[in-house]
């Protein structure tokens, strides 16, 4: 037994030479992976925070956004997005009412325009801009805006210039500074209203609703039967607003629209755009009541149906308001007997 031992001892050791690999110098692939991929890597990261960290200062300093604008860069457009966003922002107060930094915004939606720049980049740097111009509540945004509009510049610009013109109109309101020049802003966005683009139009119908002026119901009266959904929605949620009884026939045509299954992620985002729709028109619908003040016939019983709509946030507001015309008929029922009694003793 011991020499069975002994022997099976010496047949475990084993010579240090030939149990370690060879030594080779490190190959320059093996020293990229180990130094200079990971350096690269920290400097990617080191630059992206350097560059959120200077667009989070530039909030502070209005100045910093035009200086960034005015550069002949790529990346203006990111800066102008930044601002839209500053400016809708908890700290966007001051940035709402500084005059000269519209003015100057203003000049370089200008001069981008001008320059007659194509490229992808150009344009979405207009749409930015005008977007941060509507974010303004001081009456010095309203002429770049004026002019995009009245242009022949791309429909998208345009478009945007719009949707911001109604945008700041509200804040114009909000603040109690109604501008002087009304009657052009109502022109302009009632010329885009006739515009061959459905986006174009889509965007005026909504506008020409919080601007108002001459004319203006009896287009958005024609807008409520265009061909195209997007643009009688927005037109009929506009004379509602106006309160218009126009508005009664493509609302309910709203809140007709049925809860399709979801079967991929088109059909969520499709589902998700009715719900809007809906709810656009449960909204526009309470203030179409309020303004009128009686309850158009059947949009209760409308209603009513959509208490068990299998979006929460449709049913929630379905519920608000079936209640609130409910109380509304009950008190035009009593009005109604009241009237009728009093006849009868005259």
């Amino acid at each position: 037994m011991e020499e069975d031992s002994s022997r099976f001892d010496r047949d475990r050791v084993i010579v240090p030479d030939e149990a370690l690999p060879n030594v080779e110098a490190p190959s320059a692939a093996f020293l990229v992976q180990l130094f200079v991929v990971p350096g690269i890597i920290v400097s990617i990261i080191v630059f992206v925070w350097l560059a959120f960290h200077w667009l989070a200062h530039l909030g502070n300093d209005p100045q910093g956004y035009v200086r960034t604008l005015r550069r002949d860069n790529e990346g203006r457009w990111q800066a102008a997005l930044n601002l839209a966003n500053d400016l809708r922002g908890p700290g966007g107060g001051a940035l709402k009412s500084d005059e000269s930094l519209a003015v100057e915004l203003g000049k370089i939606l200008d001069s981008e325009a001008a320059s007659g720049r194509t490229a992808e980049q150009s344009l979405v740097l207009r749409q930015y801009l005008c977007r941060a111009l509507g974010e303004f509540s001081t009456p010095a945004a309203l002429n770049p805006l004026i002019t995009r509009i009245d242009s022949n510049d791309d429909p998208m610009v345009r478009t945007a210039a719009v949707e911001a013109i109604a945008v700041l109109w509200s804040n114009l309101l909000l603040g109690e500074k109604q501008p002087s020049d009304a009657s052009t802003v109502n022109r302009v966005v009632f010329k885009a209203s006739q515009s061959v683009d459905a986006k174009l139009r889509s965007a005026s119908a909504f506008a020409l609703g919080i601007i108002g002026g001459d004319g203006t119901k009896e287009r958005l009266q024609n807008l409520a039967h265009d061909e195209i959904p997007d643009v009688r929605f927005n037109a009929a949620t506009s004379l509602a607003r106006l309160g218009s009884k126009e508005a009664v026939e493509t609302l309910r045509e709203m809140l007709s629209l049925p809860d399709e299954p979801v079967l991929d992620d088109l059909g969520q985002a499709k589902r998700y755009r009715r719900a809007m729709i809906v709810l656009n028109a449960l909204r526009a619908m309470a203030l179409l009541v309020d303004s009128i003040d009686e309850v158009p016939e059947g949009v209760l019983e409308q209603v009513k149906k959509l208490e068990s709509d299998p979006v929460a946030d449709v049913r929630s507001s379905a519920i608000a308001l079936s209640k609130k015309l409910s109380r509304h008929q009950s008190a035009e029922k009593l009005l109604l007997n009241s009237r009728g009694s009093e006849i009868l003793k005259e």
